[in-house]
């Protein structure tokens, strides 16, 4: 199973973001979180920073979108170029619509769950996507705990990917460390966001090499 490193750069240096995204090259993507202060009580970034940082990255965007009225706004983030980009079931609409819409302009399409949504209405529609996003904190700020009882979630997805063929990606955002990403991943999850973990550390790309070697020792178990 192949192990991706998201780092999140809501917990990077917001005046220096183009230094900052240059810090990660050893990373798979850079995950962006943006937040309209609506569906999340937080404010981040919009369309225009998210243009520019695809602008300035080596390596691509992974759009992670915690908006209202989702459905109209998630296909404007496909169209700036981000490689991924995912939103949250509970803002949605129409889920299929919009991952379809993102698709036709060019992204993979993610899905996020909140902790407390169940993935049982989702899981006949997963072909729709090419990710889903099990939130293991409550969204809308960085540096909150890992929460362990998501985990079934995680397995449940796993589980039912094992007869789709498709090479959908299970990601976990919120609380991930050296110390509990092998929890993640032991439950199914290929695909890691860690802010605080990586932009927090003295040595960035140690940082994202440890999270790495620990997710593939849990996969290897």
């Amino acid at each position: 199973m192949t192990v991706r490193i998201h780092p999140s750069i809501l917990s990077a240096d917001f005046v220096n973001l183009e230094r900052e995204v240059g810090r990660i090259t050893a990373a798979d993507a850079v995950h962006v979180d943006v937040m309209d202060n609506h569906f999340v009580p937080n404010l981040t970034f919009g369309p225009q920073m998210v243009e520019r940082l695809q602008a300035v990255s080596s390596i691509p965007l992974d759009v992670h979108l915690m908006i209202a009225d989702v459905d109209r706004w998630a296909p404007g983030y496909a169209e700036l170029g981000a490689e991924c980009v995912t939103f949250h079931a509970e803002a949605a609409a129409d889920v299929v619509a919009t991952a379809r819409a993102l698709r036709e302009r060019g992204s993979l399409a993610g899905l996020a769950l909140k902790p407390g949504t169940p993935v049982e209405p989702y899981l006949e529609l997963l072909p729709e996507f090419d990710q889903v996003l099990v939130m293991t904190v409550e969204p809308g700020f960085g540096g909150q705990s890992f929460m362990a009882e998501t985990m079934p979630k995680l397995r449940s997805l796993r589980a039912a990917l094992r007869s789709d063929e498709r090479s959908i990606r299970l990601q976990v955002d919120g609380g991930i460390t050296v110390d509990t990403i092998g929890i993640a991943a032991e439950a199914g999850a290929d695909t890691f966001v860690a802010g605080s973990s990586v932009y927090g550390a003295d040595d960035v790309e140690a940082a994202i090499a440890g999270l790495r070697a620990a997710a593939i020792a849990a996969h290897a178990h």
